[in-house]
């Protein structure tokens, strides 16, 4: 989206400058779409940022859609993995699932179109879609189908990403 806003206002002779960043290292930009978000979110989206590690994803994930769910139902996100329904566990309708994938496209920065939204029945699907999208594997329900690992390791249910491990910032956030 930036790249985009940067060729128009170049066709019209103005340039955007470098992304100003606090004294702390983290973007304002990311900060401000993280507000909501937990702070082991916030980390694992600016180490996904600094590294591009995909290791982060489940944290960034999960963490961008826990502020969308109701307080009583973010236990279930916490513990149920990925196999949750976002509609029937999660209360989640295609307006919070907008805002969703608006959070994910600003944080991750990539570009998601609609119609490719419109398959996402749980958790696992949002993961193994976006996780797929980064590596550039093209569509990834096969993938989460046959049970592969996206990123190695031990599948983690439908979305084939390996359950993080011990002490990583993703492991704080996401499912055990």
């Amino acid at each position: 989206m930036r790249q985009s806003v940067q060729s128009q206002l170049a066709g019209h002779g103005y340039q955007l400058g470098p992304r100003a960043e606090h004294s702390d290292g983290e973007d304002p930009n990311l900060r401000d779409a993280l507000r909501r978000c937990s702070p082991q979110t916030r980390l694992a989206a600016r180490e996904f940022r600094r590294t591009g590690s995909i290791e982060h994803l489940p944290a960034i994930i999960d963490g961008g859609i826990e502020p969308y769910v109701d307080p009583d139902v973010r236990a279930k996100l916490k513990d149920g993995g990925d196999n949750l329904r976002l509609v029937e566990d999660l209360a989640i309708d295609s307006l919070t699932m907008l805002e969703i994938v608006f959070l994910a496209e600003e944080v991750l920065q990539i570009s998601i179109d609609n119609e490719e939204v419109r398959p996402f029945r749980t958790v696992g699907d949002v993961k193994g879609f976006i996780v797929s999208k980064m590596r550039g594997d093209g569509y990834p329900w096969p993938h989460a189908a046959a049970g592969k690992p996206l990123l190695g390791g031990k599948p983690n249910a439908a979305s084939g990403l390996p359950k993080p491990a011990t002490g990583t910032p993703s492991a704080q956030v996401g499912p055990a």
